[in-house]
C-alpha cells in the first residue's frame, strides 16, 4: 500500500511516500480503507522529534517507533478482528489509528472508532477525532461549563479553538474567542459573542471577567491566565508550545497548574485527551444535531503531506488541515 512514512527525525523534507506493507490487526483491532486524514500537532511533533521529551516517552530515541505519520482517520472497514463485534466490513468510521493514518489502510483499536456521523462527508469526518475529543474534554471535563457562564476560548480559530467554541456555546455558555482579526467572522460565526485581536488587546483588558478560560495557543504565562479568569475561575491548558520550546514543548506550564490551585481560589488543569470511543460518538449526536460543524482549512492530497504539514506549522490554518487518499 502507498503511505507517507519517515526513517528519520526532521524537518518535512524526511517524509516519503512509499509502498509498505499492509498493518495486520490484532483480534480487538480494526482495518480501516483510509479516506481521509487530519493534521494534528501530534503529526508535527513526532515528524520533528520535538519537543524532545516526546522521545523519552517511548516514542523513539532516534527515529519514530511508528515510521507512518496520523491519527486522525476516517474510512471503510475493511476486515475485523476475532472480537470486534462494534464494526462489520463495509461500515464507515471515523476515529484514531495505532499504524499511522496517511496510508491507504490503518489499523485501529475498536475502542477508539465510532461510526461516521451521517451527512458528514471523510474530509470532515478525519478533522473531528483529535482536536474534537481534546475540545469536548476540555470544555466537559476539565472546564465543566455550564449555561451562563462566560467562557474564553484563546485559539478559538484553530482545531482544538474552532471546536472548543461551538460546545461551549452549545452547553449554554457566553463565549469571547481570542484570535488574529483575519480570523474573527469565522469565531462568531461558530457562536463567540465577543471576539478580541490578540495584536491589539491582551486577554486581561477587560479584568477578571472569565468563569472558564481554555487556552490552546500555549504562550501565555500563567499569571496572565490567571488575571483574566475570576476568583473562582478555571483554567484549562491544552496542548504546549510545542513549536517554540525545544525541549519541554511548554509543557512546564501543565506541570505547574496543579501546584498553583494549591494555593489560590482558581482551578488550573493541565487537559491530557483520552482518546474513546464514546466521546466521538457524543460528537457525532453534537454534529448531527447542527450544533457542531468541522471547520476545514484545506484539503491535499495524499502525496502533498508534507505541504499539508508545513501550512499546519506554519500559516496558522483555520480550522483543520485535512489529507485525502
Amino acid at each position: 500500500m502507498k503511505a507517507i512514512v519517515q526513517d528519520a527525525y526532521g524537518p518535512a523534507d524526511v517524509l516519503e511516500l512509499r509502498d509498505v506493507d499492509r498493518p495486520s490487526i490484532g483480534d480487538d483491532e480494526v482495518l480501516v480503507e483510509v479516506r481521509a486524514a487530519g493534521v494534528d500537532p501530534g503529526v508535527w511533533i513526532l515528524m520533528t522529534g520535538r519537543p524532545y521529551l516526546v522521545r523519552l516517552m517511548g516514542y523513539g530515541l532516534r527515529r519514530p517507533k511508528v515510521p507512518v505519520r496520523g491519527r486522525d482517520v476516517a474510512g471503510v472497514v475493511a476486515a475485523v478482528g476475532a472480537r470486534v463485534t462494534r464494526f462489520r466490513p463495509g461500515q464507515e468510521v471515523y476515529g484514531t489509528c495505532e499504524s499511522g493514518s496517511f496510508a491507504e489502510y490503518a489499523s485501529a483499536p475498536q475502542g477508539r472508532l465510532a461510526p461516521k456521523p451521517a451527512g458528514l462527508s471523510f474530509e470532515q469526518a478525519a478533522a473531528v477525532p483529535v482536536s474534537g475529543m481534546t475540545a469536548l474534554q476540555s470544555v466537559r471535563d476539565c472546564g465543566r461549563v455550564r449555561p451562563g457562564q462566560r467562557v474564553m476560548v484563546i485559539g478559538a480559530s484553530g482545531g482544538v479553538g474552532s471546536f472548543a467554541v461551538q460546545i461551549a456555546t452549545a452547553s449554554g455558555a457566553r463565549v469571547t474567542g481570542v484570535c488574529g482579526a483575519a480570523k474573527a467572522d469565522l469565531v462568531r460565526s461558530l457562536g463567540a459573542e465577543d471576539v478580541i485581536d490578540y495584536a491589539r488587546d491582551e486577554i486581561d483588558h477587560d479584568g477578571a471577567r472569565y468563569d472558564v478560560v481554555i487556552d490552546t495557543a500555549g504562550n501565555r504565562p500563567l499569571s496572565l491566565l490567571r488575571r483574566a479568569l475570576t476568583p473562582r475561575g478555571t483554567l484549562v491548558i491544552v496542548g504546549g508550545g510545542h513549536d517554540r520550546y525545544p525541549l519541554s514543548g511548554g509543557f512546564e506550564r501543565q506541570l505547574r497548574a496543579p501546584l498553583v490551585s494549591m494555593f489560590v481560589g482558581q482551578r488550573l488543569r493541565g487537559l491530557t485527551t483520552r482518546e474513546r470511543a464514546e466521546d466521538l460518538e457524543e460528537l457525532g449526536r453534537l454534529i448531527e444535531s447542527g450544533a457542531v460543524t468541522p471547520v476545514i482549512d484545506r484539503v491535499y492530497p495524499l502525496a502533498e503531506a508534507s505541504d499539508a504539514i508545513h501550512h499546519f506549522s506554519e500559516g496558522h490554518p483555520a480550522g483543520k488541515v485535512v489529507v485525502t487518499l
